[in-house]
This record gives C-alpha cells, structure tokens and sequence, in this order.
C-alpha cells in the first residue's frame, strides 16, 4: 500500500477521485477498524468504491476472491490488469459458508453498502496465522504481481469521470442480476460478463443440448433411450467407486499413520493416496457400465442387424464407447442445468466441459444416418475436447487442492471436536469428484484401448508407493517451515460452580487444531501430559474436547490477584427481572465474554470510570445460545465495567447453569509455559487466530445461582 501511494503520488495526472489508503487494525478482534472507519470516520461518506487487499497465505498471485455487488471494478480491473488473476468459484465458495471466516470487504460491502474487490495471496496457505507466517517465505514476485496489477487500476479508476454510486439503491434481484462473473485464463487475460448475460447464454446452451438429445432419442427409439439410462448409469458408479476407494483410504489413514493428514507438508502426496484409489475406483465403476451396456447393446443388435459374430462384438463395443463419451456431456449438461437455476456463477465450468467435447464429437464423430457402423472414437475428438476445459480450470483445481491441504493445519475449530478421519474426508472427497468430473471423458477411451492391465497395475504402484512413504516417515507429515498448529497455555481455572466453592485450579493446557493426538509431541516435550477427551476446556470462543493437561511447576508466575471478578451489585425483581453486575478484568490486555442469550433477554454495557456506554439496550443475537464479545485494548483500555442484565421472563433459572463466562488474555510467559514453549518439537508452531487465547489465560464463570 505504501509502494501504492508513492507511486499514485507520482503518476496521478488528471485524477478525477481522491484515492483513500485506510491502514487498520482489529480486523481479527472482529473487523473493528473497517467498521470504525465506515461508522465514524466523516470520510466515510465520500468514497464510492472499496478495495480490501488481503491474506490466507504467503504468495501466490493475489486473486480476486469477492467482487461486487455492482460489477463495474471487476470489469475495469480486467480492461487494465497486466497479470490478471481471479476466479468467480472462489467468490461463490466463501458466499456457501464453506470458508469460515470474514474480510474488511464484509464490512464494506454489508455495512456501507460499497461495490469493490477483495484480493488474497493463497499459497502457503498451512502456515497462515503460525510463527512460520514471515517475510522469509514471501516471494518478491507476489508483491510484483500485486502491485502491478493495482497500480494500473488505481490509475485508470482515478482519472474515470464516472464510477457507480457506492450506496447501492437496486433491489436485491436486480443485483443479483447484474452481478459480474470472472475468471482469468492463465493469469494472462481475465474473461468478465454479467450474470444476465450468463443467463441467456447458458439457457442457450441448455435448450440446444436438450433438444440434440431429445431428437437423437427420438430417432433411436426405446434403445436409445435405454443406452442413456445405462451409460449415466456407468458414471454414477463411478462416482460410487471412486468415492468409496478414496473415503476407504482416509478412514484407515489414522489407524495406520502417526497422523491423519501425512499428507500437509507434501501435497503431491494426496496424489497417490486419493487420487490412485479414486481413478482406480471411476475405472472399475465406469467398466462395470460399460459392460451393462455392452450386453445390453448385443441383445438389441441381435434382433435388428444381421452380422458376423465377431463383427457385431466388435460394433457393439464402439458403440458402448460412444454412449460412455455422451454420458460424460449429460454429466456436464444436468450440473449447468441446476448451476443456472441457483445463478451460481462458477457455472461457466460446466459450460467449457460441456460445450467443446460435445462440439468435438459432433464434428469429428457423428453422423446423421443410423446404418452406419461405428468406428473407435478418435484420439483428436479427446485431444481438441478436452483442451479448452483444461485450460480454463487446470489452474484453479490446483489452487483449490493446495489451500483445502493447507488448511487442515487448522481444521479442527474444537479441537477433538471432529473424528480425526473427517479432514482426510475432505481432502478424499474433492480429489474423487475431481477425477469424477474430469476424467469421464478420458475414461471412455480406456475400455477398448487394451491397457486396462498396465493402468490398473500403475495405479496400485503408485498408490502402494505413496503409502509406503507415509507408513515409513520418510516424509515427515509436518515440517519446521509447514508446521502443526498447536497452542500452549497456562490455564488459571476459577469457574468452579458455587457448591464446589471458587478455588482456583492451574494446569498446562497444549492442544491442537490440526487433526491426530498429541502422543508424538507430549512425549518430545517429557513434562507429564496427560492427553485424553477427558481433558476439556472451555475457552469461551470455542471448546477444547480433546487435549493435555500438565501440573507440573503451574502454581509459579502469578497470584490470585490476578484472576478476574464478577461481583454481582443488585439483583431486582419488578417488572422483570434485572441484575447489575461489575467485572474487573485485571491485568489483561483482552478479554471474551460470553452472555447466555437463553437466560438473558438484553444486557447494557459501560465503563465503569466515565460509564461511558460501550454496549447499548437493543436488540441482540446470538450463536448456539451465547452472546460473545471480544475486547482487545492495550495498557491504557479500561478494566472495570458495569453490565447489566436484562431476564428472559419465564426463565428455567437452571442453578449449574452459567450466565456469564470471561476469559481473560495475558501476554505472559510463566516459568512452565517458557519451558515447553523451548521443548516444543520443530514441526509445531503456535496458532494466533484472534478467539485463540494468549500463553496465559484466566476463566471465570458466573451461574444463575449467584
């Protein structure tokens, strides 16, 4: 940004917009400086376009992953790029849910009502909020890369006499209509349309294929007819098969390996792990098809042509083949169908699988008259078919692979809150559809081709080969530089309920939220851990279902002056019930507290110095019944502060139920901490996402029997 600016402040000729660089913090506390900037800055109301540049990773090409309302920026941005990266699949993949997590962009976007772009850096993306985030891994081209493409888009939009309204008026659907979609081709040229447009040419395509297929079933009556069934039949146990083969695999993988996901500090290894399984599994689904239909296709051509014994085995098996190759364009053809019904944008990928096969075969393959005998299909009919599609999404499917085996270095959100086979789950399930989708065609040719042994036998090679490297350790699943994400904190528990009385316990808490025990570590480490599901800790932003807990030397490096209190002040009963309580939140410098939104209907918070209110009576939501604030300040934050709370009437007013749980933060290592943070084993690295706590954390609960 900065490199931006010097630049702009040189080559800005002309400019008819102010160009706004907005340097924020508290964007993992909760996206706090976009919001204070859009709520409270008076510049705020003059901008007309956001741009967000951001990270879920260390280089790459930095892509645009979200875009719009108004597509506009994304159609300027691809006029004036020099390396142009983005892909709309990205954009309908965080749109899903599926990617937890928010940009600034949201805050834009939702709050201000801005249209803009959110850029990200992808690769590395298992080193992302670790020690191993650093400027050593960040290659200077990913800056090049960002900062060209940038430079000329500032510069064309600043001298533009006319950019969309930033407040967007249109309905809904009217948005959604007109929303932009994009994709680059090689980084070199990026391809932009409106959803409207996408629209019309997808319907287009559907009407025409509909109508192809409905005329060629006309004409080839009931066996026709049959010969679809049979052959989309073929590619649903090919997904059966591969499915199955590669789900197999991921399921024994933690039996077998000292991690369930061997595969994070080598990706190419999922290869042989998933993807041999699954193209094995696609093959033998696909051939169980194809012999159904082989036999069906010989029982037909019995009744209406008179051939040679030979012959006719020989026709009937071209004509399989053929029927194979077709079902993969049906394949393609109902997934454009429900893309285009649910306006998703990543559609236009099934559009290019679609299109250019089916356009190769009726150019080199079909014919318009029912005598003629078939012929084997054609090596150029896959070579011209499959070259459009491979160039329009080799490139994404990679990335995609490469940030999803990233990021089970910290799939578990709960530690031990997921079976440990559900990541390779993940990673199983996206290699087979990938190889479903994409190989159904290529899969046709191999039935007659007279390899099936020698693949079959390459496929068990390589799949036996990677499996080796992982049960040998030759590989290390984990490495200093792509490490297992883990936390070490010392826990001061005090949230014990009212009849136990309030003594505080303190342990050593190390978990992960990396998939796989912590046997291997806790060893290396030698400070008695005792790991197990029995050692759960409520972190308030999350749940720690599967850790370990140390005692040793955990009494050292504070005072029970330092825990933070919940002093209940009143409790009235009149028209409802209300109870002002005062927490003092000591020497942290953050704290989380959660509000049980079953128990508590509103709440009001204040500081307790000025009673400057923080928090006003309005209405509230919650996630899974809590209302959960965070608080990040510094030396100078305020430590006391008056809530108020404000009864559900009707209440159950469950005693062992608490109303209240506060976690608070201190950025201090105590002599037990120090010395497993020393010992922690090279491949491990400390995960700081924002809901993770410090080395030093305080737990306080406060219960409906106060």
């Amino acid at each position: 940004m900065l490199e931006l600016a010097r630049g702009i402040s040189q080559w800005a000729h002309g400019f008819k917009r102010a160009v706004i660089f907005l340097f924020n913090t508290g964007e993992e506390e909760g996206l706090n400086g976009a919001h204070s900037f859009i709520t409270q800055h008076p510049w705020s109301k003059t901008v007309r376009m956001a741009i967000d540049l951001e990270a879920m990773g260390i280089g790459g090409k930095s892509s645009i992953f979200q875009a719009g309302p108004h597509p506009w920026a994304a159609e300027n941005f691809a006029l004036v790029a020099k390396y142009p990266s983005g892909q709309v699949i990205a954009q309908d993949l965080f749109a899903s849910g599926a990617i937890k997590s928010a940009t600034d962009f949201q805050v834009y976007k939702e709050v201000a009502g801005l249209s803009g772009l959110d850029f990200a850096f992808v690769d590395n993306t298992a080193v992302y909020h670790t020690k191993n985030d650093k400027l050593e891994l960040l290659k200077t081209g990913s800056l090049q890369h960002l900062g060209e493409n940038m430079l000329a888009f500032l510069l064309h939009i600043g001298a533009s006499s006319h950019i969309p309204e930033g407040n967007s008026t249109e309905a809904e659907e009217d948005i959604r209509k007109n929303s932009a979609i994009y994709f680059d081709i090689l980084g070199m040229y990026m391809v932009v349309y409106r959803q409207k447009f996408a629209n019309m040419l997808h319907n287009s395509v559907i009407m025409q294929s509909l109508l192809i297929w409905t005329t060629s079933l006309i004409m080839g009556g009931i066996p026709a007819v049959v010969s679809l069934a049979l052959s989309f039949l073929s590619v649903l146990l090919m997904w059966v098969f591969a499915l199955s083969f590669s789900f197999l695999v991921a399921f024994l993988l933690p039996f077998i390996s000292s991690s369930p996901v061997p595969y994070v500090s080598s990706p190419l290894l999922v290869v042989g792990l998933f993807g041999a399984p699954a193209f094995l599994g696609a093959l033998i689904g696909q051939h169980l098809g194809f012999l159904l239909l082989q036999k069906y296709l010989l029982n037909a051509h019995s009744k209406r042509r008179q051939l040679p014994l030979i012959i006719k085995a020989a026709v009937v098996k071209m004509e399989a083949e053929r029927w194979l190759f077709k079902a993969g364009s049906f394949q393609w053809l109902i997934l454009l169908i429900l893309g285009n019904y649910f306006k998703i944008g990543s559609s236009y990928l099934a559009l290019v699988w679609l299109v250019s096969p089916a356009f190769a075969y009726g150019f080199f393959e079909a014919t318009l008259t029912s005598e003629r005998l078939p012929k084997p299909l054609k090596l150029i009919t896959l070579i011209l078919g499959l070259a459009t599609p491979i160039l329009f999404s080799a490139g994404i499917f990679i990335r995609l692979a490469a940030t999803l085996i990233g990021g089970m270095v910290r799939f578990d959100r709960n530690p031990g809150g997921t079976p440990e086979w559900l990541g390779g789950f993940v990673i199983a399930a996206f290699i087979a559809s990938l190889l479903s989708l994409t190989l159904v065609y290529l899969l046709s040719y191999v039935h007659l081709s007279g390899a099936k042994k020698a693949i079959i036998l390459a496929t068990l090679m390589l799949f036996a080969s990677s499996l080796a490297i992982v049960l040998s350790g030759v590989v290390p699943p984990f490495s200093e530089d792509i490490a297992r994400a883990v936390n070490v904190v010392h826990v001061v528990d005090a949230t014990g309920k009212p009849d136990e009385g309030q003594n505080p316990k303190s342990y050593l808490s190390l978990f992960s939220t990396t998939p796989g025990n912590l046997n291997k570590e806790v060893q290396e480490i030698n400070e008695s851990f005792v790991c197990g599901r029995d050692k759960t800790v409520d972190f308030v932003t999350f749940l720690v279902k599967y850790g370990c807990w140390a005692y040793n030397d955990t009494v050292s490096g504070w005072s029970e002056m330092d825990i933070p209190t919940m002093h209940v002040l009143s409790d009235a009963e009149g028209n409802g019930r209300l109870t002002e309580v005062s927490i003092d939140t000591k020497g942290s410098i953050r704290w989380v507290l959660a509000i049980n939104t079953e128990e508590i209907e509103d709440f009001e918070l204040k500081d307790a110095r000025d009673s400057e209110e923080l928090i006003s009576v309005g209405k509230k939501n919650g996630v899974d019944g809590w209302h959960i604030i965070q608080f990040s300040g510094g030396k100078n934050a305020p430590k006391l502060f008056d809530l108020t709370l404000y009864w559900r009437s009707g209440s159950t007013h469950k005693s062992d139920t608490p109303i209240l749980k506060l976690r608070t933060d201190v950025d201090r290592l105590t002599p037990i901490t120090e010395r497993v943070l020393r010992k922690l084993p090279r491949w491990c690295s400390l995960f700081g996402k924002s809901t993770s706590p410090y080395t030093f954390a305080f737990l306080r609960n406060l219960y409906v029997n106060f």
